[in-house]
């Protein structure tokens, strides 16, 4: 039988498909009932109404499943909401290697929390690292993710969306 933790933690995000939900920062909490055996994961989507959380509820119980762990419940809870701050350094390590710029992280800990508003100087160019791109729609090819464009290499990329 496989850990919980690690099982849940595995899934990948499947919008984003090379980064996990654990480095999305979206994996809240996995914990088991001692008694029952019984599997309650938590969750927090990117933002309200993700398209993606049917998919991710049914791919971490099937995960669940697959590593000894029937009985499970997935929760999702919105509060406090989902921040970019909450992707892990090998999530966004990962995000800049499929030519996704990710967020710089803010560090307030999330929205619940008060404090700094992020303000988007610049996004890097993932391909090249140039400060010099502009964002050519706000939508991209998720809801997440703005569309931009590289002034010096001229390649277009994704950008996740700060929240």
């Amino acid at each position: 039988m496989v850990d919980a933790r690690q099982a849940a933690a595995a899934v990948v995000d499947p919008e984003i498909r090379v980064i996990t939900i654990d480095e999305l920062g979206i994996l809240r909490a996995v914990e088991t009932d001692r008694a029952t055996g019984r599997v309650t994961v938590t969750i927090t989507p990117t933002y309200t109404g993700c398209p993606a959380m049917d998919v991710i509820r049914a791919d971490i119980r099937r995960a669940l499943a697959a590593a000894g762990h029937p009985d499970a419940e997935v929760r999702t809870v919105y509060s406090p909401a989902w921040s970019t701050d909450w992707i892990s350094a090998a999530g966004r390590a990962k995000l800049a290697a499929a030519g996704i710029a990710p967020p710089a992280p803010v560090g307030t800990g999330g929205t619940g929390s008060g404090g700094v508003v992020p303000l988007t100087l610049a996004v890097r160019c993932p391909q090249c690292g140039s400060p010099e791109t502009e964002q050519v729609s706000r939508f991209g090819s998720t809801a997440c993710k703005a569309l931009w464009r590289c002034r010096s290499c001229a390649e277009p990329f994704d950008h996740l969306k700060a929240l």
